[in-house]
C-alpha cells in the first residue's frame, strides 16, 4: 500500500519558541508580515539571519 500524508522533511523544525509582544508590537508584527506575504515564523527566521549577518560584519 502506498505511504499517505505529507513527505518528511529533510531538515525539521522541531525546536518551538514563544515570544511575548506587547499588543502595539504584536499589531505592527501581523500587519508587516501580511504586507510581505510571509508568515510571522519567517518573519522572524530573516531577522535572526539579518542578525548573524550583522555580527559577522561586525567580527571582521
Amino acid at each position: 500500500m502506498a505511504k499517505v500524508g505529507r513527505p518528511k522533511a529533510d531538515n525539521p523544525k522541531s525546536i518551538a519558541i514563544g515570544v511575548r509582544l506587547t499588543v502595539e508590537d504584536y499589531e505592527k508584527l501581523k500587519n508587516d508580515v501580511a504586507s510581505h506575504d510571509i508568515t510571522i515564523s519567517e518573519a522572524v527566521l530573516q531577522g535572526l539571519e539579518l542578525l548573524r549577518q550583522s555580527w559577522n560584519d561586525q567580527q571582521r
